[in-house]
């Protein structure tokens, strides 16, 4: 009974951010540039490895996953 309020919910920030995205304004921009992301380029090879972008999204997750089994 409560899936359709987060289904909704999910529904309504997909729309902002879509919207949000039309008008220029990029909300995570910054996501990928942290400090302790790696970003190598030389002549024609180029790596990145987000390791501070994949610690902050495991953190949330965990977060949420805790918040959602209480």
């Amino acid at each position: 009974m409560i899936f359709y309020k987060w289904l909704l919910l999910l529904g309504i920030i997909f729309l902002l951010w879509a919207f949000l995205t039309y008008k220029g304004i990029h909300p995570f921009a910054w996501f990928g540039k942290l400090p302790g992301d790696i970003h190598y380029t030389r002549n024609n090879f180029s790596i990145f490895i987000p390791i501070t972008s994949m610690l902050l999204i495991s953190l949330l997750l965990s977060l949420l996953g805790f918040l959602l089994r209480k």
